[in-house]
């Protein structure tokens, strides 16, 4: 997994924090998806975007009853098989699959916050290296990562998002629901998919 300083500052956040950054990071993969089911008729790429929903819906309505684990059971149909298809875009949207599953999985255990909230952050800019290197040919590492412009474009949302958080004075309803809506009004995904 490529290494940011931010993966050091994610750690001092709240839980609520942990989750709007989980959840923005999919929404931003979200993209990735509805364009492999668009391209290949796999599935209603709304279908996963309905799982978001109900995330940010337990970040913003108090009591809000959502029950995660019907979510993942939801999600589990969603997720393509890599070997069905003989397109790059299916491994983009797997990975989606995945960070939304890790999310879903740290809402039922919350213990494992931290862990989920790093997997998520690697998770996504691993999806943009991994494009990059089918592209160039080239591997990805921590020492190289600097020139790459794609990947510090996903470190600096990443940034972007952090910051956006941490300056917040306890969990702000308002904070999260602009967050959602500036990410749902430009739908680009890590790797420049737009909706």
């Amino acid at each position: 997994m490529l290494k940011n300083p931010i993966q050091l500052r994610l750690e001092k956040l709240e839980p609520w924090q942990h989750i709007t950054f989980m959840v923005s990071l999919c929404e931003r993969m979200y993209p990735n998806y509805a364009f492999f089911c668009a391209e290949t008729d796999f599935e209603d790429g709304q279908k996963y975007h309905l799982i978001l929903d109900s995330i940010w819906e337990s970040l913003t309505v108090k009591n809000a009853k959502i029950n995660f684990e019907r979510q993942l059971e939801k999600l589990e149909e969603l997720v393509p098989n890599a070997d069905d298809y003989d397109l790059y875009a299916v491994n983009p949207a797997i990975d989606a699959c995945a960070a939304l599953a890790d999310l879903l999985h740290c809402l039922l255990d919350r213990d494992l916050m931290l862990e989920h909230v790093l997997k998520i952050s690697g998770l996504s800019v691993e999806t943009v290296a991994n494009l990059e290197e089918a592209q160039l040919g080239e591997a990805i590492t921590d020492d190289n990562q600097k020139q790459n412009e794609a990947v510090c474009a996903e470190w600096d949302m990443q940034w972007a998002i952090f910051r956006a958080l941490k300056e917040a004075e306890g969990r702000d309803i308002e904070l999260i629901k602009g967050l959602r809506k500036e990410l749902r009004e430009d739908p680009v995904s890590n790797i420049g998919i737009a909706l």
